[in-house]
Parts: structure tokens; sequence; C-alpha cells
């Protein structure tokens, strides 16, 4: 008995208690939880080396051999596992991108003039994927419930990637294919700006730069556009398209960050299937209301057809694998990494089009890029926190939600 006294003592005199209720530990136990702490940081470090850099090595100036091994370091650390990962699904969407618009170029000089109608068949394929698997995880009520609580916010999210489609489809029947893909960089800014509104993002100074610097390259552009009319591709009123194009890339930067903030919360099904649910009902009204005269006027023929899926096809992917980005880095890492599209474009544009591009559209290009080597050349993408859970008002035998009482309590308060 006077043993676990003396025990029960020891432990109490581990810890003071003040006037104000807050339990101060002494240096012993402090010490022990530095211990454990340390060990537990070490040991989180070797299961995902990814997470400890938050700052490239430093570059060292003392002389110009340990320069050159700093830049060398500075190199290295740019390729994580993480990094690598993301710049693949980046090319891989940028080669979607770039797919859409050349596509969209072919079907304007075929005379499908009905950008609406040709986005609904992305909305109603996401729905008709998303939607199904969203049901059967959550059930119909579950779903139902969904749609009473957070529906609202889809679609918003719906009718800022609808309309940001439906300007952008319109800039690539106005402008040339090499000008509408370069002012897209407008939704970089956009982006960072509604991350910041959303996580409070800390960017550091070179990413702003990196950001202007690309800017800069945009601004290049429109330059060229007006200082040298040209016919590359099948622009009809260069200046107009180019204001499509900064209205639909805003809307593009906000749905970016948003749909980023909605992945970070909640299933990937969840939000890409409200995403295509809503999108597939605004974007039918629009067409109804705009372009069902249009319907009978088009020759539906194989080539068109055939075009309309491929865009399909490439924009489903490019809707699956962006949330997937969004995870591994972020929605500004996304916009930044599918610049590469402009060179693609350029490809496609040079031997499909026959263009001849104005010299300053290479200086703009030149541009962008070092615009985008300063954003990551100092600090990795930023990744926030995943919390990816089904609503806590979701009740269905098939998602198991173990998250504690407050879920049970929440869910019965639902009821």
């Amino acid at each position: 008995m006077a043993s676990a006294m003396q025990e029960i003592h020891r432990e109490i005199s581990k810890t003071s208690i003040h006037s104000d209720g807050i339990v101060k530990v002494s240096d012993t136990a402090d010490q022990d939880q530095h211990v454990l702490a340390k060990k537990s940081d070490q040991s989180k470090s070797s299961a995902d080396p990814d997470d400890n850099a938050h700052i490239r090595p430093p570059i060292e100036y003392t002389s110009f051999g340990a320069f050159l091994s700093s830049v060398g370091r500075r190199f290295k650390s740019l390729w994580t596992r993480r990094f690598i990962l993301s710049i693949l699904a980046g090319q891989l969407l940028s080669f979607c991108i770039t797919s859409t618009s050349v596509i969209t170029t072919k079907l304007t000089m075929r005379g499908f003039n009905l950008p609406t109608t040709q986005t609904w068949f992305l909305y109603a394929a996401l729905c008709l994927i998303y939607t199904p698997y969203t049901i059967y995880k959550y059930g119909f009520k579950g779903w139902g419930r969904l749609i009473l609580h957070d529906g609202w916010k889809y679609f918003i999210l719906a009718a800022a990637d609808v309309e940001g489609n439906f300007l952008v489809v319109k800039a690539y029947q106005n402008t040339n294919l090499l000008s509408a893909m370069l002012l897209d960089t407008w939704a970089i800014p956009v982006c960072m700006f509604f991350t910041w509104v959303y996580f409070r993002t800390k960017f550091h100074w070179s990413q702003y730069l990196g950001v202007f610097v690309c800017c800069v390259g945009m601004g290049l552009l429109v330059v060229s556009d007006q200082t040298h009319n040209s016919a590359n591709g099948p622009g009809k009123s260069l200046v107009k398209g180019d204001m499509f194009m900064l209205a639909g890339a805003t809307l593009y930067g906000f749905t970016n960050a948003t749909e980023e903030f909605f992945v970070r919360n909640a299933p990937l099904y969840q939000v890409v299937g409200q995403l295509g649910m809503w999108g597939m009902i605004i974007n039918g009204i629009q067409a109804s209301a705009l372009e069902h005269a249009g319907w009978k006027k088009v020759t539906w023929d194989r080539h068109v057809i055939g075009f309309i899926l491929v865009y399909t096809v490439s924009m489903f992917i490019l809707y699956t694998v962006a949330p997937i980005l969004y995870r591994l880095a972020s929605s500004t890492y996304f916009n930044l990494s599918i610049l590469s599209s402009d060179f693609y474009g350029l490809i496609f544009g040079i031997f499909l089009f026959k263009m001849k591009p104005y010299w300053l559209y290479f200086f703009a290009f030149v541009v962008v890029l070092a615009g985008l080597i300063t954003y990551f050349w100092h600090t990795p993408p930023e990744a926030g926190k995943i919390n990816a859970v089904p609503p806590t008002y979701v009740q269905s035998g098939r998602v198991h939600i173990t998250a504690g009482a407050d879920v049970e309590a929440g869910i019965k308060n639902e009821e």
C-alpha cells in the first residue's frame, strides 16, 4: 500500500495545476514527452520522406564550386516521389487539354458552333459514372441528404464550370489556337487568390514572382494579337476571343481552387459526381435555350460525332485526374503544370492548321517557361491536409464511419 501511494505521489509531483485550470508538465515529464515526440518525428520521416522538406536546400555563394554543388542539390530536391507523380499527372492533363483545344478548333472549321451542347456530353458522362457509385456508397437516403445539405455548394461550382467551358469554347471560335491557350494562364493568379481565401496559403515571394512573369508572357501575347492580326487558325475576332478566354480563365481559376477545397474534405466520387449531375442539368437548360435551333442546322456526320466523342473522352480524363492532382500538389500547381500544353498546341497548330506563329509568340513561351521555373525553384509544391471522409449526416450500411460519438450524434440529430 505504501509503495502504491509513493508511486501516485511521484506521478502527481510531475504536474502542477494552476489556478486557471491549466496543467503544467514538469521538466522530467517534459523531457520524456520531448523524447517520444522526437522518436515519432523520426518514424514519420522514415515513412514519408516527401513530407519533411518544406524549403529547398540553400544556394551557397562562398565559391564557384560550392555554388555549383548547391545548385545541384537544389535541383535534386525537386524530384521527390510526390513531385514526379504530379509531373506525370500534369503532363497527361496537358495532353488532354491540347486535344480538346484542337478538337474544338476542328469542329468550328466544320461549322459546329454549339459550345454548350459540346460540353453537355462531358457532364452527362461524369454523372452517369460517378453518381451511381456515390449512391452505391451512401445509399439513396444518404445521397438525398447530400443533395439537401451540400447540393447548393456543388450547384455554384457546376454553374461556374459550365460557364467557364462555354466562354472558353466561344474563345476558340473567335481567336486562334495559340492565343487562346496562352491567355488561359490568367487562371493562375485567380486560382492563387481563391486558394488563399480557402486555405490561407502563404506563398513565397519567388512564387509571386513566377506568377508575375507568367502574366507578363500573357501580356506579350495580347500585344502580338493586336499588332499582328494574323489568320492563325479559324480566328474571326481576335480581341473578342481574347476577352472570352480571359473571362473563362477567371472562372476556371475559381472552380479549380473551389474543387480542391471540396476534394480535400470529401471523397473524389462525391465531388465529381455532384459536379457532373448539376453540370448536366445547368448545361442542358442553357443548351436548350440558346442552341436548340442549331441542333437542326448542324450536319451530324461521322466526323462531327467522332470529334465530339474524342472531346468527351479527353475531358472525362481531365475531370477525373485533376482532383487527384489537387491532392498530390494543389490547384495552383495544376494550372502551372498544364502550361506545357501551350507547346503541344504549337506543334498541333503548325502541322494541322499550317500556322505561321509571329516571333513574339516564341518569346512569350520563353517568358512563361521562365515563370514556371521561378515558381518551383525555391519552394516545393504546397500540399494541404486531406480529410476526405463522407459527410457526417450520411447514414448507409455501405459507408462505415468510425469518427467517434460526435459523428453518431450528428447522424441522430439529422434524423
